[in-house]
């Protein structure tokens, strides 16, 4: 990794370099494994103590630290410890390694464009009719369909699939493995099935069922993302049946992530690891659905909806709701039902030595 100064760092950062900021760092670490030419990341107290037990010269450290106590040649303090924390990690990271122009072994359709300054890895396949933007840096084995479109400046990781004329925006990045443009799974019965009848009764459906098969619902529609959009590895984006599946602007979708056809997802959501979304669902903007959260098919979602992780969601969410739970209900009640049910066994307890009292009261001499 090469050298940066604690004058560069600190010009990233937006703070004022305190002590030596012509010491060059060459990475980051932990306090107490931090070598010489490390910054160490000792923003809490907790961290700060460990700096004896490493080699640090320079370090990030929060706001009211003395760094000349704690023997320092240079400092940056900062504010937000964890908006430092990214401002030092763009800055250090190197980025995947992708040669300029396009690899030899890739496959390019004559009838795709690739932008200026792109660059395309091996084993990539590119089909026609697909844009590729200015800048772009593919890796190697990924796949892009016909009439796909990819925005400048996008970084598209080993092995990811972007199906037929999916459009991605700009700043874009797409982890390895992860599938834009999957059918989605859509499937119908010639008569009324069973699964319909469930649902319509909430379970007390007709035990006589006649047998049918499952018939093909085909995805006509495909998929937009919009700019500044990040995708985990291994996630998935079903296209939609008719219109587009639709990932807001700036959203992040962790890894494992399944979002189903014709879903609409807001600007800046947070759909953190396993999170399954079912077809047509809406859900509004800066939305986070925490680790494991699922979603029933045909809701809403409001505006700012925060869900605790395994919450499942089984019902439409108005804007603002903090929501944990199966079924997800107010965090605040959720909380109380669990305190209720850690208690179940000493009420029944002393429910138990109350009956016992009872009865022997009522025992005839």
């Amino acid at each position: 990794m090469p050298g940066h100064s604690i004058r560069d760092i600190a010009a990233a950062l937006g703070v004022e370099p305190l002590g030596d900021a012509d010491l060059v760092v060459t990475g980051v670490a932990e306090p107490r494994h931090a070598g010489p030419a490390d910054l160490a990341m000792a923003m809490s107290p907790k961290y700060a103590d460990q700096l004896a037990e490493g080699q640090a010269r320079a370090a990030v450290l929060g706001a009211g630290m003395d760094w000349q106590a704690l023997g320092l040649r240079a400092a940056l303090v900062v504010a937000r410890p964890r908006l430092a924390m990214a401002g030092v990690t763009r800055a250090l990271d190197p980025g995947p390694q992708i040669a300029p122009g396009i690899h030899p072994t890739a496959v390019i359709d004559p009838a795709a464009q690739v932008g200026i300054g792109a660059a395309i890895g091996p084993f990539v396949v590119i089909g026609p009719g697909a844009r590729i933007g200015a800048r772009a840096r593919i890796a190697s084995h990924v796949s892009i369909a016909e009439g796909a479109h990819l925005g400048d400046d996008a970084l598209i990781l080993q092995g990811a699939r972007i199906g037929a004329r999916v459009v991605i925006g700009d700043r874009a990045i797409l982890h390895p493995n992860c599938v834009i443009g999957a059918d989605g799974f859509s499937f119908v019965t010639p008569e009324t099935s069973q699964v319909e009848r469930t649902r319509a009764s909430l379970g007390r459906a007709d035990a006589a069922v006649t047998p049918q098969s499952w018939t093909r619902i085909h995805s006509l529609g495909s998929v937009r993302i919009g700019h500044d959009v990040e995708i985990g590895a291994n996630a998935t984006v079903d296209r939609g049946t008719v219109a587009d599946t639709v990932i807001g602007d700036g959203s992040k979708l962790d890894n494992m992530v399944h979002v189903g056809h014709n879903c609409r997802i807001g600007r800046d959501c947070l759909l953190c690891g396993q999170v399954g979304i079912a077809g047509s669902v809406k859900v509004g903007d800066r939305v986070v659905l925490g680790g494991q959260t699922g979603v029933a098919d045909n809701l809403e979602i409001g505006s700012d909806v925060v869900t605790g992780a395994s919450t499942i969601i089984l019902s439409t969410v108005p804007p603002g709701r903090a929501l944990l739970g199966y079924p997800a209900v107010r965090m605040e009640t959720q909380v109380e039902m669990y305190k209720g049910l850690r208690r179940l066994p000493r009420l029944a307890q002393a429910v138990a030595e109350l009956q016992k009292a009872v009865f022997k009261s009522d025992e005839t001499p």
